[in-house]
């Protein structure tokens, strides 16, 4: 045998594989089951050779884990909506880590398209939740620090009573199923997806039980007579909104605003219904715990968002700053 260095014994060619075998031995030892990868990569990361890392987009592994993370329903959809947009401004792009750039960059896009920082917060709060699965399966290999966006205290917009009469009456001249929807929700302050996983079995008694919630909690609430009339007709086979689809309902919701002139206020979109109910308890003297427990809020500062209602809790201050005046 010939090499670079002149001719070469048997023995002297055993003394090298010896050798050899010996430096393969050794650098196993510091990367464990790598002696395969030294002969072609000399790179090393802590995951293996660099160019075996795989890329992967955000679009794939929300299809990959989102039935594991996200139940069936509104907030589901919710996050597919989400995930969907992030992956958009990433132009479909795949990645195996996650930098701290790539996130602001994300931040910033969205910012840009007019989200508010509670908007932001919660697609951030989606999309650190299906990093961190892909980064406990391997699938990704760095995770950027999930920052939250500070919020501000936001005006709260909920329905007189004559608006929502007038509301109410252009969605019934529409479809009576949606119109018996929306006096369920707003005497009952339940969510869209709440209402609608409403079973038959979940009524008793004059009272609602909400298993499927935002917060997981269960939580039962008393109907008042005119949403007891709405649950009445046992027309679908599960429960009684079971039949509604959300995108339908928000056709015929913004096709009802437009009707009674309430096209350009942004903030009457379904949710306000739950606003209302909160607004009304507030308003009606019932004291913030229970309104707490009544829309299943996980804090009490979630609902203190509309303690300032309670503005006749305040009238009792006015005689003692009042200046009495003599002759």
């Amino acid at each position: 045998m010939t090499a670079d260095f002149g001719p070469v014994s048997s023995a002297g060619y055993r003394g090298w594989r010896l050798r050899r075998d010996a430096e393969k031995s050794a650098n196993n030892l510091i990367f464990p089951g790598s002696v395969a990868r030294y002969e072609v990569n000399y790179q090393f990361s802590s995951q293996g050779p660099i160019s075996a890392i795989k890329k992967i987009s955000l679009r794939a592994l929300f299809q990959r884990y989102a039935d594991i993370l996200w139940e069936e329903g509104s907030h589901k959809y919710n996050v597919t909506a989400f995930i969907g947009e992030l992956d958009e401004i990433l132009l479909g792009d795949s990645f195996s880590t996650f930098t701290p750039d790539l996130l602001d960059s994300l931040i910033a896009a969205l910012r840009k398209r007019g989200n508010s920082n509670a908007t932001i917060n919660r697609k951030m709060a989606a999309l650190s939740k299906l990093l961190r699965k892909a980064f406990k399966m391997g699938d990704i290999h760095s995770l950027p620090e999930f920052r939250r966006q500070k919020e501000r205290a936001g005006r709260i917009r909920f329905l007189e009573y004559d608006e929502e009469d007038r509301l109410f009456a252009a969605i019934q001249a529409r479809s009576e199923l949606h119109y018996r929807f929306c006096i369920f929700l707003v005497d009952t302050g339940a969510r869209l997806g709440e209402g609608i996983n409403l079973h038959w079995n979940d009524i008793n008694e004059g009272r609602a039980t909400f298993w499927i919630t935002k917060s997981g909690r269960s939580r039962s609430v008393p109907l008042t007579e005119r949403a007891r009339a709405a649950v009445r007709p046992k027309e679908a086979k599960l429960g009684p909104f079971c039949d509604i689809d959300q995108q339908q309902f928000r056709a015929v919701w913004n096709a009802a605003k437009k009707d009674v002139g309430l096209t350009t206020d942004v903030d009457v979109v379904p949710h306000i219904l739950r606003h209302t109910c909160a607004s009304r308890l507030v308003r009606g003297g019932i004291d913030i715990r229970r309104v707490q427990m009544w829309l299943g809020h996980q804090t009490l500062q979630m609902t203190m968002r509309y303690a300032h209602l309670a503005s006749h809790d305040l009238d009792m201050c006015v005689p003692v700053l009042e200046r009495n005046r003599r002759g």
